[in-house]
């Protein structure tokens, strides 16, 4: 009687054990590629899966988005400057079969393709292409990274480059690069301005010339503005044309004496 009781429950035990193997659950985000005794039956999933045990392996793929660090890559520039490169990429699993069948570790081996195009990639660029035109360097990476991934049933949506590590006097010379050019701007600003400034100089004087009651009133104005700053000392100018009538009276009344 003992013996039949023990034969039950290590029948009831085993029974419970390929009832576990035999039995999946996949949440949505996942699929299952089914293997049965090494050969590829497809792909199952989500919600509950039915193998056969022994007979049949199941591997789970994960379908949302993976964040993959790049590790920092050492560089040299294409004009000869040794950099420090890290970025990002996103990608998913858009076919589960292939990327378990067609590579061995799709996340091991979209880590190395994405280093290798990084240094390759920003290789080929100069410096103040590397830092001035990032947005046009990740469509080139994610373009580029993209192509030899999708045999692999991976899609990369995006990389970001991260930081850009260059040598400490690479980096003075590059803030005396920029002070020289926001000096130029200034100078060439300043000078635009004389130049309207004279211009406007020109005009003002070629209206004035045609109306001398214009100048007389622009002399007024003058003579206001200097008593309004109360200076101790101010010097009045006068104008020639004021004192023209003024010397033939004076000459005219000598010469009659």
């Amino acid at each position: 009687m003992d013996a039949l009781i023990t034969v039950l429950i290590i029948i009831v035990v085993v029974g419970l054990i390929l009832l576990a193997t035999a039995v999946r659950i996949l949440r949505e985000y996942e699929r299952g590629v089914v293997f049965r005794l090494g050969r590829l039956i497809g792909q199952k999933g989500p919600g509950l899966v039915l193998l056969i045990p022994i007979i049949d392996r199941l591997v789970k793929v994960d379908l949302r988005i993976v964040t993959l660090n790049i590790p920092p890559q050492e560089l040299i520039t294409r004009d000869n400057v040794p950099a420090r490169v890290n970025a990002v990429a996103y990608f998913r699993v858009m076919d589960a079969t292939n990327a378990i069948v067609e590579v061995e570790n799709f996340l091991n081996a979209t880590s190395q393709i994405s280093q290798t195009t990084l240094r390759s990639v920003l290789g080929k660029a100069e410096l103040d292409t590397l830092l001035a035109e990032r947005e046009r360097l990740n469509t080139d990476l994610q373009r580029i990274i993209d192509d030899q991934t999708e045999p692999w049933g991976i899609k990369v949506t995006t990389v970001e480059i991260k930081d850009v590590e260059i040598p400490e006097d690479m980096q003075r010379a590059i803030a005396r690069q920029a002070e020289a050019e926001r000096s130029r701007r200034a100078k060439i600003i300043n000078a635009e301005g004389e130049f309207q400034a004279a211009e406007k100089l020109y005009d003002a004087a070629a209206i004035i010339s045609r109306n001398p009651a214009a100048l007389q009133l622009r002399y007024m104005q003058t003579l206001a503005d200097l008593g309004s700053e109360q200076n101790s000392t101010i010097i009045f100018p006068l104008p020639m044309d004021l004192l023209t009538p003024l010397m033939k009276l004076t000459q005219n009344n000598e010469g009659k004496k």
